[in-house]
C-alpha cells in the first residue's frame, strides 16, 4: 500500500475537523447531508457530462493506484532481462521462445515475442513506443477526470451556499433561524473547496505520478529488449538499464 496517501488524507481532513473543534465549533455544524448531496452529486454529475462512460469507469478503476503501489518492480525486471540476454547470447534468440509464456508482465511478453519472431530492433521500438504513447494518454484521461472534479467542486459548493442563502431569505420573518441557516448555507462552500483541494486534485496528481512511473518501467523494458536483440553483453545490459533506477534503488 501507498501509506503516504492514507496519511495525507487522514492528516488533511483531520486538521480541518481538529481546527473546528479547537475553535469551539461543533462537528454537527459541519456535517450537513444536504450540502454533501449538492456538492458530491453536482460534482459527479458535471464530470459525467464532461467525459465518456468508458473514461469515467477507467478513472474509478485507476483510483486504487493512489492507494496501492504498482506490481512492476524495476529491479526484478532488470534481473529478468539480464538473464534473458545471457540465454540469447549463449543459445540464440530462438532459445527464448520457451520463456515467453513464463513472463507475467504483458508488455515485456509482447516485446520479447517480437524479438523472438525476428523483428528488426527499429520496428520493435516503434511498435512498443506506439503502445506506450497510447496507454499513457488513455490512463492520463482518468487523472483528468479527478482534475476536472477538483475544478467543479468549489463552484458547486458556491452554488450550494447560494441555495442555502435563498432559503435563509425566505425565513427573514423568523430571526431565530437566520444564524443557523447562514451557517448551514456556507457548509456547502466548505465541502466544495475542501474536497477539491484535499481529495480530487491530490488524487489526480498522484495518478499522474504513478502513470509516469509505469511509463518509465516500460521504457526500461524497450531498451532492454533492443539491447537483447542486438546481442549485447548481459553485464552491459544490466549497467545500461540501471540508469532507469532511482538513486535509492541503485544503492
Amino acid at each position: 500500500m501507498d501509506f503516504l496517501t492514507i496519511i495525507g488524507l487522514v492528516l488533511g481532513f483531520g486538521a480541518i475537523i481538529g481546527g473546528q473543534v479547537l475553535e469551539g465549533g461543533s462537528l454537527h455544524s459541519i456535517l450537513q447531508i444536504t450540502a454533501a448531496i449538492i456538492v458530491i452529486g453536482g460534482t459527479v454529475g458535471a464530470v459525467c457530462v464532461h467525459y465518456s462512460f468508458p473514461t469515467f469507469i477507467l478513472a474509478l478503476k485507476n483510483a486504487k493506484m493512489a492507494i496501492f503501489n504498482g506490481k512492476n518492480d524495476p529491479k526484478a525486471i532488470i534481473r529478468q532481462i539480464t538473464e534473458l540476454a545471457g540465454i540469447a547470447r549463449k543459445d540464440g534468440l530462438l532459445a527464448l521462445e520457451s520463456k515467453i509464456k513464463k513472463i507475467d508482465d504483458p508488455f515485456l511478453r509482447k516485446g520479447l515475442q517480437l524479438v523472438v519472431d525476428g523483428a528488426e530492433p527499429k520496428l520493435t521500438r516503434e511498435i512498443l513506443e506506439i503502445e506506450i504513447a497510447y496507454s499513457e494518454e488513455y490512463h492520463l484521461a482518468s487523472a483528468k477526470v479527478f482534475e476536472s472534479a477538483g475544478g467543479y467542486a468549489p463552484t458547486i459548493g458556491i452554488l450550494g451556499a447560494v441555495l442555502g442563502l435563498i432559503h435563509v431569505m425566505e425565513n427573514l420573518a423568523d430571526p431565530s433561524k437566520l444564524g443557523s441557516g447562514i451557517a448551514v448555507a456556507f457548509v456547502a462552500t466548505v465541502y466544495g473547496v475542501g474536497t477539491a483541494n484535499l481529495l480530487w486534485l491530490p488524487l489526480a496528481g498522484k495518478l499522474k505520478f504513478k502513470i509516469r512511473e509505469e511509463v518509465i518501467v516500460k521504457e526500461l523494458i524497450i531498451e532492454g529488449l533492443i539491447s537483447l536483440s542486438e546481442g549485447e553483453n548481459p553485464h552491459r545490459v544490466e549497467e545500461k538499464l540501471s540508469g532507469f533506477l532511482k538513486e535509492s534503488e541503485k544503492k
